[in-house]
């Protein structure tokens, strides 16, 4: 990251919204000498937190357009994070590979047929005889899953993640306030950005950031920008079976679109379902162990130790996610959707250009 010519005045930046793309954009703008400012009345609250940390990249199936260049992108750009970061948390990493299985023939038959048409990217169609697929068989108290395994995609602990960003913004004294901001306007060359208590900031730039709350900034504006809510939940069970081991599982894994993460032998997280509104769905536990007819003895509602979830959005009318230009000093980056730790460290550097371009 090139920083600014040290006789450059610092443009002062203010990013609204302090998840994972908010804090990314951040680091990357403050590694290029601006000054920063960080507004989120949830600092550490908030949909990012919720999120599983699943970086699916190479396992995505479709190989063209501008979401594969974003992901692509990103994958070469993950292992230049990571290294910025282990100076703040040596243990940072992305523990790989990962699985995609699926109990439905057809599924399966696409999935062979992607790694067949995709030699040399780390893709390998799992044996139904090997030791993951009868683990995982055994576990489930099931004989029909089938799958690939892609040894360049992963997870990344997302708290883990999230704590060391925060390290690195407090290092960097990065300004944080702890508000809601309600309203922006543009005084001649300057955004005065007002927040829920009153208080104005002034900054030369705003990078919005905050996800469904950054259409409520710009309605006046008349961008004909959509985007809606999209839940996602998970569950951990616990259970004091001796017959269960977790741990004998790979460390993460999806059955026909469930995210599935051991954490000890006897508890694992079961996550991801898609719920467009704000509030719950009550039948959480059926929606999350669909994919197995017959459950086994360990996996029932009243072993749910822990439940929570996480509110993202998603553009109608465009592909996701929203990175937009809006207009001098203005920039959009939200609607991520489930891929907002996986596109991280592409949109923030698509931010730090669109800015460099505006500040010469």
């Amino acid at each position: 990251m090139k920083r600014l010519k040290e006789n450059f005045q610092k443009p002062h930046i203010l990013i609204v919204g302090a998840g994972i793309i908010g804090k990314f954009n951040a680091i990357e703008l403050s590694e290029l000498g601006y000054q920063i400012t960080i507004a989120d009345p949830a600092l550490d609250k908030n949909s990012s937190s919720a999120a599983l940390g699943l970086l699916m990249g190479n396992i995505y199936h479709k190989r063209n357009g501008r979401s594969w260049i974003l992901r692509k992108q990103s994958l070469e750009l993950w292992p230049k994070w990571i290294k910025l970061l282990q100076e703040f948390n040596t243990k940072l990493h992305i523990e790989k590979p990962l699985i995609q299985l699926t109990k439905n023939d057809a599924k399966f038959e696409k999935l062979k047929q992607f790694v067949n048409d995709n030699k040399n990217q780390g893709l390998e169609i799992l044996d139904k005889d090997s030791i993951i697929i009868k683990n995982i068989n055994k576990t489930f108290n099931t004989k029909n899953i089938k799958g690939v395994i892609s040894h360049k995609d992963g997870r990344i602990d997302p708290l883990s993640l999230l704590d060391t960003l925060n390290i690195y913004l407090k290092n960097k004294k990065i300004n944080f306030i702890n508000d809601e901001i309600i309203k922006i306007k543009r005084i001649n060359k300057k955004w005065i950005s007002i927040s829920k208590s009153n208080n104005k900031i002034k900054t030369d730039a705003i990078v919005l950031c905050n996800s469904l709350d950054a259409v409520n900034l710009i309605l006046e504006k008349t961008y004909k920008i959509q985007l809606k809510p999209v839940l996602g939940q998970a569950i951990e069970v616990c259970t004091s079976l001796h017959e269960v081991n977790f741990l004998s599982l790979p460390k993460h894994f999806n059955i026909d679109g469930k995210n599935i993460i051991p954490l000890t032998n006897n508890k694992i997280i079961i996550g991801s379902t898609d719920e467009y509104h704000k509030k719950p769905e009550e039948n959480v536990f059926e929606k999350l162990t669909n994919f197995i007819e017959n459950k086994p003895n360990w996996l029932s509602k009243e072993r749910v130790t822990r439940k929570w979830f996480g509110i993202r959005s998603r553009p109608e009318g465009e592909p996701s996610p929203v990175q937009k230009n809006l207009e001098n000093g203005l920039i959009i980056c939200t609607g991520f959707y489930k891929n907002g730790f996986l596109l991280a460290p592409s949109c923030s550097h698509w931010v730090a250009n669109e800015l460099k371009e505006y500040f010469i």
